[in-house]
């Protein structure tokens, strides 16, 4: 087939985790969302992580009409957590019948973070009571902190279940999760020549318990393809994806796509 007869193709694809409220994109928001659309990333997910970022938060999700998602994260869970959860209760509250409004989190339990263990695991109770309560999916943050995780989960069995945000673990712990009705969130970490384990995940793993992230800026990639972590790195992903499956790079896309819209009812 000649370059003249090639269909245009502009595949559709959605960031399920990136920080676009950010500082770190203060200085060429306007122009990165410009360069998203022209490769076909459609939307971003804005999670929420804390009480001081929550203004910011919704200001860029209106003013770029991105979905988001409300909750305190693990690294922001303090001393001062009462009243971190009421301020979520009030806005969740406000924002109930926000239709872009489509997730609790992010939230969870991050072993290698110096905030109070016992304060994590009860803010991270509450918010999974709250998305058992909204019928939300929910956004999990889990760093070493999976045997302790997976109790929480199979007695809250939320029915609309989650994704497991930045995913770096086994085939086997994949399935648990999975099991459970969570999505593994697959980001930047699959692009590293030394993820081994994360890629023999990806080859076993059905495509339809996967969405993609980049959680920008942080979990930036050791790819020397990547000077930055924005959403433009998602076709890196997809790629990658798409080789360690064995399956088109088209295919893949529409997948990732179709689990992203089903999974936060989009």
């Amino acid at each position: 087939m000649s370059e003249i007869t090639k269909p245009n193709y502009l595949p559709k694809i959605i960031d399920s985790h990136a920080h676009l409220d950010f500082p770190e994109f203060d200085v060429d928001r306007d122009v990165l969302f410009q360069s998203m659309k022209k490769v076909g990333i459609q939307t971003v997910i804005i999670p929420g992580v804390s009480p001081e970022h929550w203004d910011k938060q919704h200001q860029i999700a209106t003013q770029y009409s991105c979905p988001y998602a409300l909750g305190i994260h693990p690294w922001f869970s303090d001393k001062q957590f009462p009243n971190a959860l009421s301020e979520l209760d009030k806005r969740i509250n406000d924002s109930v019948h926000d239709p872009r409004f489509v997730a609790i989190g992010e939230c969870g339990l991050d072993k290698l973070h110096k905030s109070d263990w016992e304060v994590q695991i009860l803010v991270l109770e509450h918010q999974l009571m709250l998305a058992e309560s909204l019928n939300l999916p929910v956004i999990l943050h889990v760093v070493k902190a999976h045997n302790e995780i997976m109790p929480l989960l199979k007695r809250y069995k939320l029915a609309r279940g989650g994704v497991i945000h930045g995913f770096y673990g086994s085939i086997e712990l994949a399935t648990e999760y999975v099991k459970l009705g969570y999505k593994l969130g697959i980001g930047g970490l699959i692009l590293n020549s030394d993820a081994r384990k994360l890629k023999d995940c990806i080859t076993k793993i059905p495509t339809n318990s996967i969405i993609i992230e980049t959680d920008s800026p942080a979990m930036s990639p050791k790819s020397s393809l990547v000077k930055r972590n924005t959403p433009l790195i998602l076709p890196l992903i997809i790629d990658e994806i798409a080789k360690l499956q064995k399956k088109s790079s088209v295919l893949i896309t529409e997948r990732m796509f179709d689990n992203a819209m089903q999974l936060f009812d989009l």
